[in-house]
C-alpha cells in the first residue's frame, strides 16, 4: 500500500516537473493566411489614420507604404512558390517583418514630424484635401500601398519645393510659385482619382 502510494506521488511530481518543459517545447499556434491579411489591414488603418490626423507626413507615409508594397510582393512570390499558400516558415516571416512595419509606424506617429491638418492657405488646404483622399482611398482600399507610396511621394515633393520656395521669398510664394502649385496639385488630384478607380484593390 505504502509503495503504491510512494509511486502515485512520484508519478505526479514527476508530471509536475515535465509541464513546463513540454510548454516551452511545444510550438506556439502558426500564423494562418487569414491573420497575416488582417495584420496588413490593420497597418493600413493605422496608416490612414496617420494621415488623416496629421501625424504622419507625406514622406513618412511614402516610406511606410513602401515598405508596405515590398512585403506584399514577398508575400507574392512566396504563394507563388507553393500553389497559392503560404508556408509556416513563409507566415514566420511576414509576420516578423509586419512587427518590424508596426514598429516603424509607431516611431513615426509619435515623433515631431507633423502634417499641418489646419492650414490657412489655399496651397496648404489643397495638400491637406488631397492627404484627406488618399487617408481615404487607404482606409477603404481602393489604394494599394505601390499606389499609396507613388501619391505621397509625389506630395512630398509638392511640399518640399512649397517649403523651399517659401524660404527663399520671407515666408510667402509668389503668383508664379502658387499657379506652378496649383497646377501640380490639379495633376495628383487627377492621379488620386485614377488611382482609386482602376479596379485595383488593397
Amino acid at each position: 500500500m505504502k509503495s503504491t502510494i510512494k509511486i502515485t506521488f512520484l508519478s505526479t511530481a514527476l508530471a509536475m516537473f515535465a509541464l513546463p518543459v513540454v510548454a516551452q517545447t511545444t510550438n506556439p499556434a502558426p500564423v494562418t493566411g487569414e491573420s497575416i491579411q488582417d495584420r496588413k489591414e490593420n497597418q493600413q488603418d493605422r496608416i490612414a489614420n496617420g494621415v488623416k490626423s496629421g501625424e504622419l507626413t507625406a514622406g513618412e507615409t511614402a516610406n511606410l507604404e513602401k515598405k508596405e508594397s515590398n512585403l506584399n510582393h514577398e508575400e507574392k512570390d512566396m504563394r507563388s512558390l507553393d500553389n497559392g499558400k503560404l508556408t509556416a516558415a513563409d507566415k514566420t516571416t511576414l509576420n516578423q517583418q509586419q512587427n518590424q512595419l508596426s514598429k516603424q509606424i509607431y516611431q513615426d506617429k509619435h515623433n515631431s514630424a507633423v502634417q499641418n491638418t489646419d492650414p490657412k492657405s489655399e496651397v496648404g488646404k489643397r495638400a491637406e484635401n488631397q492627404q484627406d483622399r488618399i487617408a481615404q482611398g487607404v482606409k477603404s482600399g481602393q489604394l494599394t500601398a505601390g499606389e499609396t507610396a507613388h501619391l505621397e511621394k509625389n506630395e512630398a515633393k509638392i511640399n518640399n519645393e512649397v517649403r523651399n520656395d517659401r524660404a527663399a521669398n520671407g515666408g510667402k510664394l509668389t503668383a508664379q510659385e502658387k499657379k506652378q502649385v496649383n497646377r501640380q496639385q490639379n495633376k495628383m488630384s487627377r492621379q488620386i482619382y485614377r488611382d482609386k478607380h482602376n479596379g485595383r484593390r488593397q
